[in-house]
């Protein structure tokens, strides 16, 4: 019961939302979704300046993990309880599925119509690289984004600079596996999107959901072993 007025999980809803919907909406209503390899960088630019904003909004709120991988490293890390990272984790799965779902409206009131399935949602998969080079991708991907946002929200990190830093190194990541992955790095970026395209996106998400995770516990075990000092 005390999680229902929590200002975290409305926070956490809210930031995954706007992620998902300024990410994704820079795929589909540009047409930028088959534009390869330039496609990367405006692509990454609208989720690492989406996330950056989310940062400095509702950073002082609830950290803005809005990521569930990133929840997940901090669990790791000692640094969240048990029960507060998993009503995270809900509320970002929420936030990403309601984003997904406004983002379904805009796209249905295009003229001739807009078949979701078809066309798609910024949904994330893999293609010509194949599965395992994706799940490197991931991991590692999301590895380097969560280690940074742990460094960056720390006590040794740099202050009010965390967001820039924390947004440039998601427009980086796509930057360098965009091609490769999609680079989701958040199982609720995939998951979102892919509910509603089903198909090729829902049958890959399985891959979306673990990796990232695994990525983050990780990251969360590496500063709290002390393999890393941040």
């Amino acid at each position: 019961m005390k999680y229902i007025n929590d200002n975290r999980l409305r926070a956490e809803f809210f930031g995954t939302l706007v992620l998902v919907l300024i990410g994704c909406s820079s795929i589909v209503l540009t047409g930028l979704g088959g534009a390869f390899p330039m496609a990367a960088l405006p692509i990454g630019l609208a989720f690492g300046l989406a996330y950056t904003a989310m940062v400095y909004t509702i950073g002082p709120v609830s950290g803005c993990h809005i990521n569930p991988a990133v929840t997940a490293a901090f669990w790791s890390a000692g640094r969240i309880s048990g029960a507060d990272a998993i009503a995270y984790v809900v509320a970002q799965f929420i936030g990403a599925f309601v984003g997904a779902l406004l983002l379904v409206i805009i796209v249905k009131g295009k003229a001739g119509g807009y078949h979701v399935a078809d066309s798609g949602l910024g949904a994330t998969t893999w293609g010509t690289f194949g599965v395992w080079p994706a799940i490197i991708a991931e991991f590692i991907g999301t590895t380097i984004f969560t280690l940074v946002m742990l460094a960056t929200t720390g006590s040794k990190g740099p202050g009010a600079l965390a967001g820039l830093i924390i947004g440039l190194t998601l427009l980086i990541l796509h930057l360098a596996f965009f091609s490769v992955s999609g680079t989701s790095v958040n199982p609720a970026r995939s998951l979102g999107p892919a509910l509603f395209v089903g198909g090729k996106a829902f049958g890959q998400v399985w891959m979306y959901l673990i990796v990232p995770t695994l990525g983050g516990l990780f990251a969360g075990w590496l500063i709290k072993s002390k393999r890393l000092d941040v």
